[in-house]
């Protein structure tokens, strides 16, 4: 039986982040990416031509749509519960790279370029993970939410990369915490603190 795509591509990114893992972003090549994955090299170029940011594009989308992917038309609840879930749900489909992960995001002190690159991606990302909330992102108040969410993801995966425990403990307590900024933020805003709470 021939691969899927979605089968291809998973491999192809279980390779490239144990190349990170291994080598650093500055080591990443797509030779090493095609062995680790067990790829021809061809297919690999052909699917990253733009080379390892590519990559990286492709694993923020296909963790964007894994988190989708398990969201229930209208799940109800307060809106803070369910942008937790969505945010939770995003770091569970981080996991199994997690090694490759932690180490770029240590990296990213030292490539500025890259940083900015992948900020400049976040809000799209932001506001793919809202809609999975099932919280509207469009006009002003999507953008406050938006930037809000940002602020409190970004806060999260700072515990994350921090957090070896087996059940995210840590982790889940700092989203915790930056939820409850969050509302902070949107009550001396006179915004609506359950609305921000989902920011």
């Amino acid at each position: 039986m021939s691969e899927t795509t979605d089968d291809i591509d998973s491999r192809l990114l279980a390779g490239f982040w144990q190349v990170v893992a291994a080598h650093g972003w500055q080591g990443v090549t797509l030779r090493r990416v095609a062995a680790a994955s067990g790829l021809p090299a061809s297919e690999v170029r052909l699917r990253a031509p733009g080379g390892p940011r590519d990559l990286l594009a492709l694993h923020g989308r296909l963790t964007d749509e894994a988190v989708e992917a398990g969201t229930v038309p209208g799940q109800g609840g307060a809106p803070r519960d369910r942008i937790f879930d969505v945010l939770m749900r995003r770091i569970d489909a981080m996991q199994p790279h997690r090694a490759g992960l932690v180490r770029l995001l240590e990296e990213l002190r030292t490539e500025p370029g890259l940083a900015l690159c992948l900020l400049a991606g976040l809000p799209r990302s932001m506001a793919r993970l809202l809609q999975a909330a099932e919280i509207d992102s469009s006009g002003i108040f999507g953008a406050l939410r938006v930037q809000g969410l940002t602020g409190v993801w970004l806060a999260t995966i700072r515990a994350w990369v921090k957090d070896d425990s087996t059940d995210l403990g840590p982790t889940m307590a700092a989203l915790d915490r930056a939820l409850d900024r969050a509302e902070q933020v949107a009550r001396s805003l006179r915004l609506d603190p359950g609305d921000m709470a989902a920011s």
